[in-house]
């Protein structure tokens, strides 16, 4: 998808009286199998409107980048991620393990007055026209946190 937009999002009450020195959104198992993209993430109060545009600033909160891998060109099994892994290999995770992507949305979140929140991804990547969106966002889900 180039575009994920979350149903309304409680918010617990300390979220609503602000009382958090940091709240962080977690996404998890974004899949880098495809394209190159920065996840523009943004939060708005619900019944509005997104606008979904490549160029957004309203609500902005902060973003992720995937280096995509673009498809798999290599030989047989080299995209694929292998299903255990040696407790003492010091390699770093196969490039095509799912991520976790951690965004600080603190100062937005402080910013908002409402009792609910809308959580909106952008996948936008470059082009020669300028900022596109493309059809490269995964996840397994998400989760709001925040913290005393």
């Amino acid at each position: 998808m180039d575009r994920f937009v979350s149903q309304s999002i409680a918010l617990t009450p300390g979220q609503t009286q602000r009382r958090f020195s940091r709240a962080d959104l977690v996404f998890f198992d974004v899949d880098a199998r495809g394209a190159s993209f920065a996840g523009r993430v943004f939060l708005d109060p619900p019944g509005a409107d997104p606008d979904t545009s490549p160029t957004r600033e309203d609500g902005y909160a902060g973003f992720f980048f995937i280096l995509g891998h673009g498809g798999c060109f290599g030989d047989d099994g080299h995209c694929e991620v292998p299903v255990t892994r040696d407790p003492f290999d010091i390699d770093p995770p196969h490039a095509l393990t799912p991520q976790v992507k951690l965004v600080d949305v603190t100062s937005r979140l402080v910013a908002m007055t409402s009792d609910a929140i809308v959580v909106t991804v952008l996948a936008v990547s470059r082009s020669a026209g300028g900022p596109i969106l493309v059809d490269a966002l995964q996840f397994s889900g998400f989760q709001l946190l925040s913290y005393d």
